[in-house]
């Protein structure tokens, strides 16, 4: 067979791959993912406290202490570090300070296939909450704030001007700085990156929590109103100001921030990610235009001068639902390489809301091996005009991988997608991954996928900001284990040629 037709078969498989639904392997640039199974979950009560006395906030963002991992016999041992998001806001933000809250956990996975099992494969407990703070010029400190930052910039006090050394941040009425976060990292030196959705911004904290910088982020995003950059997410404290429009006319939409953040495995390349597309690239158009997200990616070999190294398009996926076509924005990214990335798309269904029953939850794989750096291009300001992408760009690759709506598994452990008798329903946002390796000699790329749920603060007995409150019902905090193997692909030009034949014996069938 010639080269220019082998290389065409190949590129139909893939993109025919590509395309398919969620499934339990897929190959990705030369790598092989599979989904084991779900062999594990655990729960932290909805209305736990932390050291503060306020209502433990959840996860937006996660990150595993790779250091504190270690396995004794069948049992594992580690600590996460979580994000919760600005604080309990249904009506309205509140002066929430965030924080970065350390769960330490032992964990025994579950055989797989095994059923009628109990949810305590995870046991959690909440070991620290530290809350983030900046150290003020004229002394003492002030802490960080949920409150949705003031309409109108900088002019208006809703923003903090930008310096030699720092971008302009977001800011509220009292002053504060405003952080609405989404995911954590902990590079090299210990210091954490906290992606918000605000500006979107990713600050930079010590293990103290003490606010130490900010990295530059692209014009591209950043929300532009009445010609201003206008941080404001249309969700404002009591008493304050609501923005005029209600949305940018530029950059991320309201609450579609930075949603997810990632390090590559070697600690040198750092991945943030648009929650869906910004404002003028399909969003402003209507919910079934805003697929065409931005993927960014920064240089931290060294911590004292990282810089904005790419811009990628990444194609979210899109579901039906009633007459409607709809995007399912992502909610967290997890590196596995310095190209390839888990991605965890979702719909905003489950338990607590109007439809119980989600219609797309997954963690998929992205690699932008072949994709197209638009960072610094003529066209970046604007890349998807109307919903349709520029010709001139292919977007990352993309390929649909693991379940968590799948009922099969999730009956083993007591758990369904929708409202069945005796089963309980997974609630609606899932927005932390973490990934652990199995410590299988048997089985080296044998690795354990978390999963985690947002809860947004709902309980009926919660605490936040000097207040008590009711959410109406208890939403706990909820850990899934699914064990998952990343492996190189052993013999990849047999892989191809044995799809390059099977795509002969197809073509012979139909001529025949």
């Amino acid at each position: 067979m010639n080269t220019p037709l082998r290389a065409a078969l190949a590129a139909a498989i893939v993109t025919a791959f590509a395309a398919a639904p969620a499934q339990a392997q897929v190959t990705v640039g030369g790598t092989v993912f599979e989904v084991q199974g779900l062999v594990g979950v655990g729960r932290m009560a909805a209305n736990l406290r932390d050291s503060h006395g306020e209502t433990f906030g959840s996860i937006s963002g996660l990150w595993a202490d790779a250091s504190s991992w270690q396995r004794s016999g069948a049992t594992y041992t580690g600590s996460f570090l979580a994000a919760p998001d600005r604080g309990y806001n249904v009506a309205g933000t509140i002066d929430y300070a965030p924080r970065l809250n350390q769960i330490n956990f032992s964990f025994t996975p579950a055989a797989l296939g095994a059923s009628g099992l109990a949810q305590n494969q995870i046991a959690l407990s909440l070991t620290s909450a530290t809350r983030l703070f900046e150290t003020l010029p004229g002394g003492g400190t002030q802490l960080m704030s949920g409150l949705d930052p003031v309409p109108g910039g900088v002019a208006a006090g809703g923003a903090r001007p930008a310096t030699a050394s720092m971008p302009e941040l977001p800011q509220a009425f009292n002053g504060k700085l405003s952080l609405d976060a989404e995911g954590v990292v902990v590079l090299a030196d210990g210091s954490r990156l906290v992606s918000d959705e605000y500006g979107p911004s990713i600050y930079r904290f010590s293990a103290s929590g003490q606010f130490i910088g900010a990295l530059p982020v692209a014009a591209s995003v950043r929300p532009i109103r009445n010609g201003v950059t206008d941080y404001s997410s249309n969700n404002a404290a009591t008493g304050q100001p609501a923005p005029t429009p209600a949305n940018p006319s530029f950059g991320r939409s309201n609450n579609q921030g930075f949603e997810g953040l990632s390090l590559s495995p070697d600690g040198r390349t750092l991945f943030v990610a648009l929650q869906s597309a910004a404002r003028q690239d399909g969003a402003s158009t209507g919910a079934a235009f805003r697929d065409h997200t931005r993927l960014f990616t920064y240089d931290v070999s060294n911590l004292a001068d990282i810089r904005l190294t790419g811009e990628y398009v990444v194609r979210l996926p899109k579901f039906v639902q009633g007459s409607n076509t709809l995007v399912a924005a992502q909610s967290e990214i997890h590196a596995v390489s310095d190209t390839q990335l888990l991605i965890l798309p979702r719909d905003g269904n489950g338990l607590g809301v109007g439809t119980q029953t989600s219609l797309l939850r997954r963690v998929d794989v992205i690699d932008i091996a072949a994709a197209t750096n638009i960072l610094g291009q003529a066209y970046e300001g604007q890349i998807a005009p109307g919903g349709v992408l520029n010709p001139a760009i292919t977007p990352a690759a993309y390929s649909p991988w693991l379940n968590i709506n799948n009922n099969a598994e999730l009956a083993r452990f007591g758990l369904v997608n929708g409202v069945v008798p005796g089963l309980g329903n997974l609630s609606e946002k899932w927005e932390g991954l973490a990934l652990l390796p199995a410590l299988d000699p048997s089985a080296p790329n044998d690795y354990f996928l978390f999963v985690a749920n947002d809860n947004d603060f709902l309980t009926t007995d919660g605490f936040h900001a000097g207040a008590a409150y009711n959410g109406g019902f208890d939403n706990d905090t909820m850990f899934l284990a699914w064990r998952v193997t990343i492996a190189p692909v052993s013999e990849p030009a047999t892989a191809l040629l044995m799809a390059l034949g099977a795509t002969g014996l197809l073509l012979r069938a139909g001529r025949r």
